[in-house]
């Protein structure tokens, strides 16, 4: 008797740690050297709370056929607890009612202070919080060896004169100059910083952000087409695999000067053991000085039935918002904070510069979401986006005017297109 009154004593006392324990199943797209290291900060957090992680594998990768998965198991009723969902995708997935009301964990941990509005806004719907900013990418960089810049003699450009006198040094010592995975997420985003600079934050706005038709069918876009094909003859795509980080390689190992991407290349270099600033350069892409083009990385919380892993949820939502996983995550990932009263003296230059421009692009209506990464429009629209300009690039015979026509009508159908 003495015995069965201690056994159950025992289960009751551990009754808590059983019922907070849950299953977290997590669709993300954080698989390369940097990436991965960075998100082992949170598996790791998840499974000291006793949590189990479980990786949303998506056979053939992301993109449209991650979101045909992930919507198949949200019909069926059977949600994954977070998935990376960005920009408008957020507002579409919560009007469908699938999210949870994050509400009352963002009053306690007051986001409301910590995180910009613009990038709060892109997490709530009906002023409800439904998802969880991880971070803040910006996409609008240049990455350079300087060991070769130093040997050209050539300083950063900041034009795209500049940039073209630079390159045609870089050839002339024997050198590739701008390694480019031939996908055409990276098409875009080379092409939506050229957009940039060539028209100005308020055109990028009307044609990428509010899709104004007249905007994206006009002389300026043509001029956008005309220095993207000017740039294109600097690739260099002859790489081991067209994923971004072997381009990346590819500069670190100084096979080519230049990359055009987003900070989550930082990772790449830093894993491989080298600093900014001693080993490589980090710089706005020319002609987009103090103008910031964001990529906010986003863990969408949908609703679940059962009660551990809804409490499994919160803490993974608790977590990616703590002072703690910001820093070391974002330390890792090559971005800098969501929240913005997170210290930077453990960052590099290259976060700081970044948090910089970001406050500057802020106060001077330079602070743009990203047409390539998902957050200026609706994933139909950009998977347009993503074609037409992939379809420019591979197809010597075409114009700046025709690309600029198929461009328009091709991002017109995708506002209109049932999804």
């Amino acid at each position: 008797m003495c015995m069965n009154k201690f056994v159950v004593t025992l289960l009751l006392a551990w009754q808590p740690w059983l019922v907070s324990a849950g299953e977290l199943e997590v669709l993300h797209y954080w698989t390369s050297g940097g990436e991965a290291e960075a998100l082992n900060v949170l598996k790791s957090m998840m499974k000291k709370q006793g949590h189990v992680w479980k990786d949303f594998v998506v056979v053939g990768g992301g993109g449209e056929s991650a979101n045909a998965e992930l919507r198949q198991r949200v019909v069926q009723g059977d949600p994954p607890t977070s998935a990376m969902i960005k920009g408008p995708d957020i507002q579409r997935w919560a009007r469908l009612g699938f999210l949870q009301d994050l509400d009352q964990l963002a009053q306690r941990q007051k986001w409301d202070d910590k995180l910009p509005s613009l990038i709060a806004e892109v997490t709530r719907f009906h002023g409800q919080y439904v998802s969880t900013p991880v971070n803040i990418h910006r996409t609008n960089w240049m990455w350079i060896n300087k060991k070769i810049l130093d040997e050209v003699g050539a300083k950063v450009p900041t034009t795209w004169d500049e940039f073209e006198q630079t390159a045609k040094k870089i050839q002339a010592h024997g050198y590739a100059v701008v390694a480019h995975g031939d996908q055409a997420w990276q098409d875009a985003t080379v092409f939506e910083s050229i957009a940039l600079a060539v028209g100005g934050p308020e055109f990028y706005r009307k044609a990428f952000v509010e899709n104004e038709y007249p905007v994206i069918k006009s002389d300026t876009m043509t001029k956008v087409f005309a220095q993207f094909r000017r740039v294109q003859p600097y690739f260099k795509t002859d790489l081991p695999s067209q994923d971004w980080n072997m381009a990346t390689d590819a500069v670190i190992k100084g096979e080519a000067a230049f990359q055009f991407m987003g900070d989550w290349a930082k990772g790449e270099f830093e894993k491989a053991g080298l600093k900014a600033g001693r080993d490589f350069i980090c710089a706005a892409m020319p002609g987009t000085h103090n103008q910031f083009l964001y990529n906010v990385d986003t863990l969408a919380m949908f609703k679940l039935g059962n009660k551990a892993d809804q409490a499994a949820q919160q803490d993974l939502a608790n977590a990616i918002m703590s002072q703690e996983f910001q820093e070391v995550f974002n330390l890792k990932k090559g971005s800098i904070p969501a929240r913005m009263d997170v210290d930077l003296s453990k960052f590099d230059d290259c976060a700081r510069l970044s948090r910089k421009e970001f406050h500057i692009a802020e106060q001077n209506g330079a602070l743009l979401p990203s047409i390539a990464h998902g957050m200026a429009t609706t994933a139909r629209v950009q998977e347009e986006f993503y074609s037409a300009l992939h379809d420019f690039l591979h197809s010597p015979e075409m114009n700046d005017r025709k690309a600029m026509v198929i461009l328009a009508k091709r991002m017109r159908y995708g506002s209109y297109a049932i999804n």
